[in-house]
């Protein structure tokens, strides 16, 4: 069987509140394998959306803690990866898609700023090649006129498109 991409092993992740600390996940593990794909879906508060920001190393701490467990992205155990290491995954490696675009997108700024923003943080290019790059993503992904869209900011696109 092959190796897991990501693999969780009975995550536990609690968070500080006035009251003490409480427990968001207990006992979470799963497989993902290369070429697969997971849905995690579950009711309001049950823990989805920590799961995913834990196996992206995004729980925000404080208040929250990765507390146990392991989890490893292609065998490397990222609990305990430096925060420059997690940057370069999340770069290059590891991706999130948020369910509702316009929490995730700033409305002051372009679209194309906002994925500049990212290809700059992780990659040492030109300006120049950022922007043929944020307008290759925007084509790549089926934007219609990529460097039209690119100067637009995120009301003036489709839903389907903030999405994409």
């Amino acid at each position: 069987m092959t190796t897991p991409l990501m693999s969780l092993h009975d995550l536990r992740v609690e968070f500080d509140t006035r009251h003490g600390r409480v427990t968001a996940l207990s006992g979470v593990s799963l497989d993902v394998r290369p070429g697969e794909t997971l849905g995690i879906v579950g009711e309001s508060g049950c823990g989805k959306s920590i799961t995913a920001l834990a196996m992206m190393g995004l729980v925000p701490n404080p208040p929250g803690h990765v507390t146990g467990g392991r989890i490893a992205f292609d065998g490397e155990d990222i609990t305990r990866a430096t925060p420059r290491r997690l940057r370069q995954l999340r770069g290059s490696d590891i991706a999130m898609i948020f369910q509702e675009p316009m929490t995730s997108l700033n409305p002051i700024f372009t679209v194309g700023r906002q994925i500049a923003e990212a290809i700059r943080l992780h990659e040492d290019v030109s300006k120049a090649e950022v922007r043929n790059r944020v307008v290759d993503v925007l084509g790549r992904v089926g934007i219609p006129d990529p460097a039209r869209r690119a100067d637009e900011y995120p009301h003036q696109l489709s839903g389907g498109m903030r999405q994409r």
